[in-house]
């Protein structure tokens, strides 16, 4: 029975210390609208990061809408050919004339 009167005696002194070092607010006009003001004032950084965020997430997707209407418009091709349509049109004098194609006639041959 002594124990437990004394535990009950440590936990008022708690108790009492802990009223002493956090007193109680008093409540006044101006309680909601300050604790709001240091609420916000430490969300700034998370809000700000969150709106810049949201603000590249934006810039990206209208680029890339953009690229992708810019590849779906019609263009005039630079080049008509291939490269190696190019080199079988090509008639170079340095091309020799085994590299040429041949053609053979089968009624002469007779």
């Amino acid at each position: 029975m002594d124990q437990m009167r004394n535990r009950d005696d440590q936990l008022d002194a708690l108790f009492r210390a802990y009223r002493e070092a956090c007193p109680t607010p008093e409540p006044s006009p101006n309680f909601m609208p300050q604790l709001w003001q240091r609420i916000e004032s430490r969300q700034t950084f998370a809000f700000s990061f969150r709106r810049m965020a949201n603000a590249l997430v934006t810039a990206a997707m209208a680029a890339s809408v953009a690229l992708g209407v810019y590849m779906m418009l019609p263009r005039n091709p630079i080049y008509y050919s291939t490269y190696l349509e190019t080199l079988a049109e090509a008639n170079t004098i340095e091309t020799p004339d085994i590299v040429a194609p041949v053609h053979l006639n089968l009624s002469d041959a007779q």
